[in-house]
């Protein structure tokens, strides 16, 4: 019967009060509720939002640069896509230019949808930004582009 490997405790409590993913976990969980509850009166999540916020261009991106754009492979962001698409919302269509692909596109109801959640977003994003310390909001957001 061999011994078990005990981690010391302390280890627990180092990890817990240095390390970075988990901090980014964290926030991100709870910056991720507030935005929800703030967004549900329009319908959307926060992740949504932004994903319908990504689609607002001037012409209809493909797949492959939304995706990157969200940090998520391809087929995330279909099934991310398709609530979005049953609501009437979001378009996708074949790209003329390589059948295989898909163009991505707001629809007029769509476009309604994120202009009434835009309001939210700004009080809401301004509430969080104002918890943090001056020119805190730039610098975390300069922190967190160098790790993405």
């Amino acid at each position: 019967m061999s011994n078990p490997i005990e981690i010391p405790f302390s280890t627990t409590l180092l990890v817990r009060d240095t390390c970075l993913c988990l901090h980014v976990q964290r926030a991100a969980r709870a910056l991720a509720r507030r935005f929800d509850t703030a967004l549900k009166p329009v319908g959307l999540t926060n992740g949504q939002f932004s994903l319908m916020m990504s689609l607002n261009r001037p012409e209809p991106p493909p797949m492959g640069p939304v995706a990157a754009l969200l940090a998520m492979d391809q087929t995330t962001l279909t099934a991310a896509l398709k609530p979005l698409e049953r609501r009437g919302w979001v378009s996708i269509i074949p790209n003329p230019k390589d059948r295989r692909g898909r163009l991505l596109s707001l629809t007029a109801e769509g476009k309604a949808v994120l202009a009434a959640a835009v309001p939210i977003w700004e009080k809401t994003h301004a509430e969080v930004e104002a918890k943090l310390p001056d020119g805190g909001a730039n610098m975390l957001r300069l922190d967190l582009m160098a790790l993405a």
